[in-house]
């Protein structure tokens, strides 16, 4: 028996937890496979957590303060699967991601073809028309479209991302020095400096909403004192933490460079616009 952990954490989105959760156990796996599911409860109010309860009740729910945002508490889900056991596979999804049936499967058939040594990813389109993709792997920052045949990528969004157990031996988990984001662009990026291969799945694997509009930190119908507390904010552009992730990955002076042209975004939004 072959065993997969699914790792994701939520705030506040019950109905697109509890139709996330669905997909995945309505997914027809191989008769050797099997799921287990990790939610981090990062303090919702809104009754997800008493729904997932109600509903599937095998979910194991981590509960949180509400001050982790997704790449801590994603940390916090993979931290606790592995303390359980040493699982084959371990499958990051987002809360509002909505794999397509056969997902899973397609996930492993890759892995397979790759000696369960690669991290596989699979494209995400838009929800509502399904035309075009707005999460995945990335080739030198660029969205790779999925073609039909598989693709090597060497950057991760991570909706939807299968890590073997021989990865996750070598990178171990995400890095808790990022709160929200950043945490799945740096742990590919890893994986890249490691000398382990990233591919992206040939179709898409399943939907999930891009945003439609600027960030509040950058959009300049927003006044500057909200901006700049939303750049501060966790789930803004903090910029200590992209310091961080730029100065590992592409050396100090870049990461200098972008430490202060962040705050020149703030003070001027349109300028960067045009």
């Amino acid at each position: 028996m072959k065993q997969i952990a699914v790792l994701l954490t939520v705030f506040n989105r019950k109905e697109k937890t509890l139709l996330c959760l669905k997909n995945l156990y309505q997914q027809t796996l191989p008769n050797e496979y099997r799921i287990d599911i990790y939610l981090t409860n990062d303090g919702c109010t809104d009754g997800t957590p008493e729904a997932v309860k109600e509903q599937y009740p095998q979910v194991n729910i981590i509960n949180a303060q509400g001050n982790l945002y997704w790449n801590r508490g994603m940390h916090l889900a993979w931290q606790t699967a592995t303390q359980t056991k040493d699982y084959d596979y371990y499958l990051w999804i987002n809360d509002d991601t909505f794999i397509y049936e056969k997902a899973i499967e397609n996930l492993l058939s890759a892995s397979a073809i790759h000696k369960e040594k690669a991290i596989i990813t699979g494209a995400c389109e838009d929800t509502k028309t399904h035309s075009y993709i707005t999460y995945g792997g990335r080739k030198n920052w660029q969205m790779v479209i999925p073609n039909g045949e598989e693709a090597v990528v060497d950057c991760i969004n991570g909706n939807i991302v299968l890590v073997p157990q021989y990865v996750f031996h070598i990178l171990g988990n995400l890095d808790y020095y990022f709160t929200h984001s950043k945490g799945d662009f740096d742990y590919g990026m890893r994986a890249v400096k490691a000398g382990i291969e990233m591919y992206q799945v040939g179709i898409p694997l399943g939907s999930c909403d891009a945003h439609e509009k600027l960030d509040k930190w950058c959009d300049p119908e927003v006044p500057f004192i909200q901006r700049w507390k939303m750049l501060h904010r966790p789930n803004g552009m903090p910029p200590k933490e992209t310091f961080y992730l730029e100065n590992r990955h592409f050396g100090f002076f870049t990461a200098l460079k972008h430490f202060f042209s962040i705050y020149l975004r703030v003070f001027y939004p349109k300028f960067w616009i045009k």
